[in-house]
């Protein structure tokens, strides 16, 4: 029982840093204003990490590569601590490899896993409170992936995006485990 307690808590805390991260470098991507409250409070949860990398790898002007590898290694040390905690014993090195590519599937979860609740807030916020502060935000940082579906949807009095959004990320979720699965041999 304790290991199941740990894997959840490590769970927990590694999804909210691996997320921090990723919103992070969607901030950098989308020129997010850097004194939004949330931002800032990204920005310091993820310092002590970025910034140390940040001296090896710069971050680009388009894409922060700093975050992204950020996000690959808290993915990788977690998928180790949760070996760890399950066999009892480190990842011995034949497995490295595929836990390298695991912990970028892992990524690209913790990513998808922000876009559904991103777009959740932000349906859920435009029927309750269109005018709550967090809206512009939520906005700016959702229509780069609602923006083009919106194009493809015919003109309703009812916006799907956010429905057609959530299908699509929640059926790369399940791809992308399957895969995961698959790199691990479970």
């Amino acid at each position: 029982m304790l290991d199941e307690i740990l894997r959840f808590l490590l769970e927990i805390v590694f999804t909210l840093f691996g997320a921090a991260l990723i919103a992070r470098a969607w901030m950098h991507a989308i020129r997010l204003h850097p004194f939004n409250p949330l931002s800032r409070f990204i920005y310091q949860a993820t310092n002590w990490l970025v910034l140390p990398l940040r001296k090896i790898i710069p971050a680009g002007n388009k894409i922060d590569w700093t975050s992204l590898v950020a996000v690959w290694l808290s993915a990788l040390i977690y998928l180790v601590l949760v070996w760890l905690v399950a066999i009892g014993a480190l990842i011995p090195l034949e497995y490295l490899p595929k836990a390298m590519g695991s912990a970028l599937i892992m990524a690209i979860k913790w990513a998808l896993n922000l876009v559904v609740w991103l777009t959740l807030i932000q349906a859920v916020l435009s029927w309750v409170n269109p005018m709550a502060p967090m809206m512009p935000m939520l906005q700016a940082l959702t229509a780069p992936m609602l923006d083009p579906i919106r194009r493809l949807l015919p003109r309703t009095a009812i916006d799907f995006s956010p429905l057609v959004l959530l299908i699509v990320a929640q059926v790369l979720l399940m791809v992308l485990s399957n895969i995961s699965q698959r790199m691990m041999g479970l």
